[in-house]
């Protein structure tokens, strides 16, 4: 089928939108939409939105929607981009007519999992409310699937992780979008020391956490050396390198614990680690100038004594003496550990310049 005609009731929002709400089978919403999966191209361009499939979900919806008497109030969303003309009919109903003739016009925006459990089952007749709006490009496509989700339990990491790609979204994303596409940017590039280490929606054998990476950038970007970056017309190249070098000289001092080990094993790629690690990064930066690969790695070196990522202790003070793992990812755990990387560092960083001025 090439075309499909329905009776809509419209509903008055935003001047430039046309929104606008009827009942279809599923088959003929599979029929006129796509659903989208969030994906990677072989170069790491992002593609789609949605997160895959959760079948333990969908095999309650498809259990319960097999007895005669379930209903399904809930409305599924879905997006158009072109070939959807609508005519007035009065009173607030219109006439839809879609066209499948260029290829699916519709995007489910929400209700994928619901769609999916319909599909599998053979109800003849049985429909489903359709509420879709109408978008200009496949930006605000992304952007109207990032601002419908964000209140719902929809996975942070696939919002994070479409930030990139999507333009127009409120002020409070914008930190949040700037160290998202750095993260992407080492998850995903060819020569990047992090290439495939970062967990995120569309790599889930990662084992460092994209939020920890984030805030890692973040923190660099709110009041450190991507700050300073920031007037630069290549900030975020540069935000990128510094970042690469400084994981680059990490795998070369901490090469046994960092090369294979995760936030289990080490906490030198545990989220704590890597937020604390970050202030490290900033303090060699500030003192000593460091940017690259080989200027970080003098510095590092001095602090791995300090250090107990795999094993031993952590002497933070007289008082304060833990395991190796006894740190945890909390507030007041990263503090701690950054404050004693930071102080431990300063300290080593002085004691060879006082030995070449006595």
């Amino acid at each position: 089928m090439s075309n499909y005609r329905f009776k809509a009731i419209r509903a008055s929002q935003a001047a430039e939108h046309d929104v606008f709400s009827f009942a279809a089978t599923p088959e003929q919403i599979l029929g006129f939409a796509e659903i989208e999966r969030v994906g990677r191209e072989e170069d790491g361009q992002l593609r789609g939105f949605q997160r895959h499939q959760i079948a333990s979900h969908i095999k309650e919806i498809r259990d319960y929607m097999s007895r005669d008497d379930a209903l399904l109030p809930n409305a599924v969303i879905v997006a158009f981009i072109g070939s959807v003309k609508l005519k007035e009919l009065g009173d607030g109903i219109v006439e839809v007519s879609i066209s499948t003739t260029k290829g699916k016009p519709g995007f489910v925006v929400d209700g994928q999992q619901r769609l999916s459990a319909l599909s599998g089952i053979r109800k003849p007749g049985f429909q489903v409310f359709v509420s879709a709006l109408i978008c200009k490009n496949y930006n605000e496509l992304r952007q109207q699937f990032v601002l419908i989700n964000n209140t719902r339990p929809l996975p942070k990491t696939l919002i994070y992780e479409l930030l990139p790609n999507v333009e127009g979204l409120p002020a409070r994303f914008t930190a949040r979008k700037f160290s998202a596409r750095i993260v992407d940017r080492l998850n995903f590039t060819r020569k990047s020391s992090l290439r495939g280490e970062i967990r995120q929606h569309t790599n889930p054998q990662g084992v460092i956490s994209d939020t920890a990476m984030q805030k890692l950038i973040m923190n660099s970007a709110s009041d450190g050396a991507i700050r300073e970056f920031i007037k630069e017309e290549n900030f975020e190249d540069l935000a990128y390198e510094f970042v690469n070098e400084f994981f680059q000289a990490v795998t070369s001092v901490f090469g046994s614990e960092w090369v294979g080990m995760n936030p289990k094993t080490s906490r030198l790629r545990h989220g704590a680690g890597l937020v604390a690690m970050g202030f490290v990064m900033e303090l060699l930066y500030s003192s000593e100038g460091a940017t690259t690969r080989a200027e970080f790695e003098p510095g590092l070196e001095l602090l791995k004594p300090y250090t107990a990522w795999t094993s031993g202790q952590w002497r933070f003070s007289e008082q304060d003496e833990r395991p190796w793992n006894g740190i945890q990812n909390t507030p007041s755990d990263i503090d701690l550990l950054a404050n004693y990387l930071v102080r431990s560092l300063k300290k080593a960083l002085r004691r060879p310049r006082k030995v070449a001025n006595a």
